[in-house]
């Protein structure tokens, strides 16, 4: 079983991959558009700008017309182009500038979190001192914090 899963993964890890880079989704968007665009030349014999054209409307789910394939290969070309583009590419591109969107930037970074634990420690053998002093006991001065369960 494991085995039949190794592909998944190797997919979904390559999927992560394009969505956390921001210049590696533009490039495979480029390449997709390039590499589609050549094939579509040679299957249509059309000019290569027209190629270009057709690539980018195409992988815009735009479609405006003006040039279709006609050949079976275009078309089989045209569905993987436009299923990519509006099962992979699309919803990495929106995933990735929502992610960027929903930051919270007032969290604490990791450097801040380790500094106010500290600072919190300190203050507490400060107070067990203060404490001690005085003479006050109290039941779980002496215990340290728990950590939160997982």
């Amino acid at each position: 079983m494991r085995l039949l899963l190794t592909p998944a993964r190797w997919i979904y890890r390559g999927l992560i991959w394009l969505a956390n880079s921001p210049r590696t989704l533009i490039l495979s968007y480029l390449l997709l558009i390039g590499v589609c665009s050549v094939l579509y030349h040679f299957f249509e014999n059309v000019a290569y700008g027209d190629a270009v054209w057709w690539a980018v409307v195409t992988a815009s789910t735009v479609g405006y017309g003006d040039i279709s394939p006609k050949s079976a290969e275009g078309r089989l070309m045209a569905a993987l182009l436009i299923s990519i583009m509006v099962l992979i590419v699309v919803p990495l591109i929106t995933a990735h500038f929502a992610s960027k969107l929903i930051v919270d930037h007032d969290a604490f970074q990791h450097d801040e979190q380790e500094e106010l634990k500290q600072n919190l420690r300190h203050v507490r053998r400060l107070l067990e001192e203060l404490a001690a002093r005085e003479g006050i006991t109290a039941e779980d001065s002496a215990a340290p914090a728990s950590a939160p369960a997982d």
